[in-house]
């Protein structure tokens, strides 16, 4: 095979590689996605799917104060010395471990601790008082309560356990916070007046005597 077959092959398929490349080009430029604006299934009575993962709703949680009035102070002290002295200190005058101490922690300011270093999450409620609402809230779920706290804990969810810790926690003090007064009853509605004009303690008219046969 002489040189000229040879640069004839070479050049055949040089020309086939180009025509190859210039036939996807021309495509790309020719086809094109457009994205749709919205599902093509709409379905009626179906919300759209968010795009992003919506925070949960915040727990309601009942009254504090008449679970603060059943509470039992020993379950508390036996929870908060299974659970949170490998954090907390809660002796009067006892330094702070990971978190602060909490020796009359009740009616405190969220940053009672002088010189710890509380996280920013935290920072926000400095001077407010940790009052027994405020308490009841945190021990729930400190991150629903403070998002962004360094503290780890998942939060007591059984309300008479948290008010017996809550309850615990009063103690800690050489005046303890006064515990709160439970809400009043809500007024039973009046009772409708009778057709007769009369109030709900009006007598009852007695009914007319029917007519005697005659």
């Amino acid at each position: 095979m002489d040189s000229m077959e040879v640069n004839k092959g070479i050049a055949a398929i040089l020309v086939a590689g180009i025509v190859f490349f210039l036939t996807g080009l021309v495509a790309d430029n020719l086809v094109s996605e457009t994205p749709l604006e919205k599902s093509v299934l709409d379905i009626k009575g179906v919300p759209a799917a968010s795009s992003g993962t919506a925070a949960p709703a915040p727990v309601e949680l009942p009254p504090i104060a008449p679970l603060l009035a059943k509470a039992d102070v020993g379950a508390g002290d036996k929870f908060v010395h299974t659970v949170c002295t490998a954090c907390h200190s809660f002796n009067q005058g006892g330094k702070p471990i990971v978190g602060p101490n909490l020796y009359g922690i009740v009616g405190a300011p969220h940053d009672h601790e002088a010189g710890f270093n509380y996280s920013p999450a935290l920072e926000k409620f400095k001077g407010q008082p940790w009052t027994y609402d405020a308490l009841n809230h945190w021990l729930s779920d400190p991150q629903t309560y403070a998002p962004g706290t360094r503290m780890t804990f998942a939060g007591i969810k059984n309300n008479q356990q948290r008010a017996d810790v809550i309850a615990y926690l009063r103690t800690l003090s050489a005046n303890p916070e006064p515990l709160p007064a439970p809400e009043p009853a809500a007024k039973a509605a009046p009772a409708a007046a009778s057709p007769s004009g009369g109030g709900a303690g009006a007598a009852a008219q007695p009914a007319p005597a029917a007519p005697a046969k005659q």
